[in-house]
Parts: structure tokens; sequence; C-alpha cells
């Protein structure tokens, strides 16, 4: 015992294992291996119409693409929806996602086709795409705005993203309604 203290004594040896419980710190705070066991279940209703005293998802909500998620990296599915809403403004809905928790997860629209497999993990991010913003949750149904002067003709495509380390965990190409 006595020669394992004079080891972890030397200089050298505390820089080494200062260096090393870093490195490992480090890497779980960007590989964050936590979320492969944690589900983030979100349950947001269909956009409310304003101002009209109608309930959610009446008087005159457009669905105006739709698609179904296909799995890239993570086994992913779900349905996609373009909806406008009576004052012109748009929404992306995820429904009924179901998707692997991970860090640094976005929704994009893409100008980039939906290849299946291992040709399409890495393609959104290529051209122009817009992102949505974080993904709030690796399951259930969620919104998010489309900014106003997004062109849905150009954008013919979604993905959940995965910032980190660029890859698609899914993706879904666009279909006008």
């Amino acid at each position: 015992m006595g020669r394992v203290r004079r080891v972890l004594r030397k200089p050298a040896v505390i820089g080494v294992l200062i260096a090393g419980a870093l490195a490992v710190a480090a890497g779980l705070v960007w590989f964050q291996p936590w979320k492969l066991w944690v589900d983030e279940t979100v349950r947001e209703s269909v956009p409310a119409v304003t101002g009209t005293g109608r309930p959610e998802g009446a008087g005159g909500v457009r669905t105006l693409a739709t698609g179904e998620l296909i799995s890239h990296e993570h086994s992913t599915s779900g349905k996609v929806r373009i909806l406008q809403l009576p004052d012109g403004t748009r929404t992306l809905r995820l429904e009924n996602l179901d998707t692997s928790n991970g860090p640094a997860l976005k929704v994009l629209l893409s100008d980039a086709p939906v290849k299946p497999g291992r040709d399409g993990w890495h393609v959104f991010d290529d051209g122009a795409h817009v992102s949505l913003g974080s993904l709030k949750g690796n399951k259930g149904d969620q919104n998010y705005a489309v900014p106003a002067g997004v062109d849905l003709n150009r954008y013919t495509s979604v993905s959940i993203w995965c910032d980190r380390f660029d890859v698609s965990f899914g993706a879904t190409a666009l279909t006008r309604a």
C-alpha cells in the first residue's frame, strides 16, 4: 500500500489522473449517454385558432403538406403535417413521434431529398435548411412555428437532426396536400 501512495503523490501521476477525469467529464457532457434511457413525451394539441371563439382545430385550419417519418441513424416513426391557421401563420406538427432521445436534436426543414438507409443520414444540413428549434421531446405530439418567409416550395423535407453529430435520426419528404 505504501508503494501505491508514493506513486500517487508524484506530480506527473496526479496530472494524468486529473486529465483523465476531465476527459471523462467532457465526454459525458458531449455524448450525454443517459439520454438513450430517458424518454421525453410531449402532448401538445393542434394549434388553437385565435380570436374566433371556436375550439382548437376548428374553423379553417388547413393542411398544406404531410409526410411519414422514416428511420435513419435511429429508429424513428410518426407523421408530419404543416398546418396553416386562418390568420396565415403556419405550424409544423409532429404526431405520434417515436424516436431516440439525444443531444442537440433539432427539427429541420430542408431542400435535401429524403434517401433511405445510410445514404440519407448526413444530407439535411448540406443545402438550404431552416431550423424550427430544438426537439421538445422524443415521443408524442408537438408543434413548431414555421417562419413567415419560409417558401414551402423550396423546403421539401423534414429531418429530426442531431446537431452535435451531424446526423439525421429520421426524415420525411413533404407531399403537398
